[in-house]
């Protein structure tokens, strides 16, 4: 056990914590049992954009040694460790001819990550999110009782807390391995189509009709601009008829690594509008000029940001915070007029990205309701900004939307309780799971989860 200062990937309020690296599920029982209430939180790589990985003073479980995987090549399954990330996940399915069913914007998760978080992706409208794909859970829980969640199980109870587990942000105990889906490819490559579009009605318009042609789908907008223009891009995974020459020799390869470290300092304020409109213009022209239609290696579709190892830093020592939230499909006009206030109060904010939610069953705690989300990083350091993110909240609370709870760093209880409308159920399931409140978090201490 070691003592460290741990932040989530904004790095914003960071803490002092004690880090632990059992080795073996009877490490993980005598942890539990010997522990105080409000004590654990286990933690991954640290993508968490918020506070949902760390506690003051509490103790830290990394579960790097829990990283095996074992590949059922004819059930198109997998079951692995909790601590294996998906980065070491895809190099070893990619060549075998698979992917995972949905993947976040990073590699850098771990399995236990993805589904504490019950991570969605670009293909959310036909896909689902991650615990979609699950199947069982091996978990050891507050009471020291290691229990195996079946999704199908006939037992009601233990359905109640595989769901509970699912988007439950670590707290109803350790996630130690889990079992689930993986889609067939025929190539790790992408059938990529991108469009341009000169305001953001056009943009939201073609992205409706998107979800019936494409697997994957996302949008990027340019939030500076008057108009805010957008660039759409969508997807398949290609087959072996899509592509040809080079690629042929290894339609299976692994994700490459071109990684370039950032710096460890940046100047305060470096993130700002001109900066960013700088970016935003020489993003959006490339886009311009490239191929309408392109194959496309799975790395550079899912996973851009990932070629800048910490590129969080660029916001310097201040951090940043995302703000992302979801909305039904009837209160669409919020985008704009969240992204309009931006503007008007000349607030910088970096990538804003849009996707489409679909219509799935999901965790207690999970973030996604069909419609629309919308992420965008603001530095942390601006105060009127986040003034403006606490009176949105309210419209997002009217509107019957909700904001997610890996990427949050600053909502309030009072929000959390409105638009989370199954947390009174998910509590008493948190109770049984872990009857002494061993498993807290700073998220969790914030939103009195």
């Amino acid at each position: 056990m070691n003592e460290c200062i741990v932040s989530g990937w904004g790095l914003t309020n960071p803490v002092s914590v004690r880090q632990s690296f059992p080795k073996s599920i009877e490490d993980l029982e005598n942890l539990i049992n010997s522990a105080h209430p409000k004590s654990i939180i286990t933690r991954g790589l640290g993508r968490s954009y918020g506070d949902a990985a760390q506690l003051e003073k509490a103790n830290v479980v990394r579960m790097d040694n829990f990283s095996f995987i074992d590949l059922k090549i004819e059930k198109n399954e997998v079951t692995t460790g909790s601590g294996i990330s998906f980065d070491k996940l895809l190099n070893y399915i990619i060549p075998k001819g698979f992917f995972i069913p949905v993947s976040p914007g990073t590699r850098y998760v771990t399995v236990g990550g993805a589904i504490a978080s019950d991570v969605h992706g670009k293909n959310h409208h036909v896909d689902g999110s991650f615990g979609n794909h699950v199947k069982s859970i091996l978990i050891l829980n507050g009471n020291g009782e290691l229990q195996r969640l079946n999704k199908s199980s006939p037992r009601e109870i233990e359905r109640k807390q595989f769901w509970a587990t699912i988007g439950g942000m670590g707290l109803t105990g350790v996630i130690i391995e889990a079992t689930f889906e993986l889609i067939p490819i025929e190539t790790s490559l992408i059938n990529l189509f991108t469009r341009n579009f000169e305001n953001i009605d056009l943009l939201l318009e073609a992205m409706i009709e998107a979800d019936k042609e494409y697997r994957y789908s996302v949008a990027w907008i340019d939030s500076l601009h008057p108009n805010l223009r957008g660039i759409l891009s969508c997807g398949d995974h290609a087959l072996l008829t899509d592509i040809n020459g080079k690629n042929k020799k290894n339609p299976l390869e692994k994700i490459q690594d071109h990684n370039t470290k950032a710096p460890n300092y940046f100047p305060r304020g470096l993130m700002n509008n001109f900066t960013i409109k700088i970016f935003n213009e020489g993003w959006y022209r490339k886009s311009i000029t490239a191929k309408k239609h392109n194959i496309e290696t799975i790395g550079k579709f899912f996973y851009p940001l990932d070629a800048i190892k910490n590129w969080n830093r660029i916001y310097g020592s201040d951090g940043f915070v995302q703000y992302q939230f979801a909305i039904p499909d009837k209160k669409v006009e919020l985008i704009l007029d969240f992204l309009r206030k931006l503007q008007d109060n000349k607030i910088p904010n970096f990538l804003p990205v849009l996707k489409r939610f679909g219509d799935f069953k999901n965790g207690h705690l999970s973030f996604p309701i069909k419609g629309w989300t919308l992420a965008t990083d603001i530095p942390a350091n601006y105060e009127i900004a986040m003034e403006l993110l606490d009176d949105f909240d309210e419209k997002i609370v009217d509107a019957g939307g909700r904001i997610y709870l890996s990427k949050d760093a600053r909502q309030k209880k009072e929000t959390f309780k409105k638009t989370y409308e199954r947390y009174s159920e998910w509590k008493q399931i948190k109770n049984e799971m872990d009857k002494n409140n061993i498993f807290s978090s700073s998220l969790a201490e914030r939103l009195e989860l």
